[in-house]
């Protein structure tokens, strides 16, 4: 079917899936918009885009609803790694995905009727180096540092986990504060490419809870990425052991970090459903 799409969410966050060898379209900044946008298009908060690669098994090219390009997102390589494997692309439990922020290997550790219900993704090395996070600092880390925006001065902690970070520790988790300062905070002079923010809560050594803005995508229920980050952070702090679950809005991960800051991370995936293109939507 020419066009055809998967629309499909990892805890609430939801990708639709086109294949590049599929669509007789050319994907813009401008259809991406439209496709993602709820009223005029499919609604999501992102595009999938298998693509092919020499770099690894399967390429994906990652779009945030504004249109522009994300090197990661781990919700999405959960829900790309179901449709490979849900759709025969992958004839094996484990392959490799090759994504702007590197080479990942994922994992179907569950399945129901031959279609992935539980996917693992080694989601690569955190970096804590400024200039390699992206961050204008000048310090070797942005970590543990004060970040003031208009009355508000956050305590600050930068990571890569293959798209850049900024994971605040808080007391209390407030949705207005994230939906406040979050857009703020990803657009601020500090950060050269945006940046992903997180408000967190360490309930235990073992659970985190947290708040998402993500950028490109705004408020978000859950975030594969941003999970990842918020671990390796507070792990780095000496608050959290190597094996810590995420709590989010949208539901739970499980993420685990060896000493040489390798990241596995573990959730669900679910198919919503599945179409093609019409030719009136670009009309």
């Amino acid at each position: 079917m020419q066009n055809f799409f998967v629309k499909s969410h990892g805890l609430g966050n939801d990708y639709i899936v086109l294949d590049h060898d599929n669509l007789d379209i050319n994907i813009t900044p401008e259809k991406v918009r439209l496709i993602c946008d709820y009223h005029y298009g499919i609604g999501s908060d992102g595009i999938l885009m298998k693509r092919d690669t020499p770099y690894a098994e399967f390429g994906l090219r990652i779009f945030n609803p504004d249109g522009s390009e994300a090197e990661k997102s781990g919700n999405g390589l959960r829900i790309f790694a179901k449709y490979l494997y849900d759709y025969k692309f992958a004839h094996k439990k484990s392959f490799t995905i090759h994504t702007l922020g590197g080479v990942v290997t994922a994992h179907i550790i569950e399945e129901k009727n031959g279609r992935a219900t539980q996917v693992k993704v080694d989601m690569g090395k955190a970096i804590f180096k400024s200039s390699d996070i992206p961050v204008n600092f000048s310090k070797e880390e942005c970590f543990g540092e004060t970040l003031t925006i208009k009355d508000k001065a956050f305590n600050i902690h930068c990571v890569s986990v293959g798209n850049p970070h900024c994971v605040i520790l808080v007391d209390s988790l407030n949705e207005a504060i994230t939906k406040e300062y979050g857009p703020l905070i990803e657009t601020h002079s500090m950060f050269p490419n945006r940046i992903n923010v997180q408000f967190a809560k360490v309930l235990s050594r073992k659970e985190v809870e947290i708040s998402i803005w993500e950028r490109g995508a705004g408020y978000t229920l859950a975030s594969g990425s941003s999970s990842s980050a918020v671990a390796c952070a507070m792990y780095k702090k000496g608050l959290v052991d190597g094996d810590v679950t995420i709590k989010m809005p949208g539901g739970n991960l499980h993420i685990e970090i060896d000493p040489a800051w390798n990241i596995k991370m573990t959730g669900e995936v679910r198919e919503i459903a599945s179409g093609s293109l019409s030719p009136e939507l670009f009309g």
